[in-house]
């Protein structure tokens, strides 16, 4: 078996404060903006949107995002969830379209013990993987090599949603 390592991401976690009511959802706000490409959303179906990880593991990470606010996927519409995975697979198109990976992480975080960043409001997450896309940075220096810019990414991405 293999692991998939991404200790760079530690200092995130440890920073991450504990939610309060009080706090604004970044997944509620962002698409209200209606900002997509300062927000990083590449592509809005009715239910749900795409966004790049602005905390990526590797390149092309991107969420997909109900526009219901909601921790417990039982309590989604069948509708939403259709949708949902529609999108997903949409996703899954554009990146192989896009980047060309050799293979690709797919998850769900439920609750910040499953590693959920942001435990409220739930979200897929698909990372594209490359054979041979870990290398010394991480384990030496404790840097993580993004070799693209979010903005660069964006556009290609949000090209190729309005295509597929």
């Amino acid at each position: 078996m293999e692991n998939l390592w991404a200790p760079w991401r530690m200092a995130y976690i440890l920073d991450a404060k504990e939610e309060s009511g009080d706090q604004v959802c970044i997944f509620c706000a962002k698409p209200a903006e209606n900002r997509d490409e300062d927000n990083l959303i590449v592509f809005r179906s009715k239910r749900c949107f795409v966004m790049l990880n602005k905390y990526p593991y590797n390149n092309g990470h991107l969420m997909i995002v109900p526009y219901a606010h909601e921790a417990d996927m039982t309590l989604l519409t069948n509708d939403i969830l259709h949708d949902m995975q529609s999108v997903l697979n949409l996703s899954i198109k554009v990146i192989r379209a896009t980047m060309d990976p050799h293979g690709m992480n797919i998850g769900l975080n439920l609750g910040r013990t499953a590693g959920a960043g942001i435990t409220d409001h739930l979200h897929y997450h698909l990372v594209p993987r490359w054979n041979g896309d870990t290398n010394f940075m991480p384990v030496i220096s404790g840097t993580k090599v993004i070799s693209e810019a979010l903005s660069d990414t964006w556009k290609k991405l949000s090209e190729a949603f309005k295509k597929i």
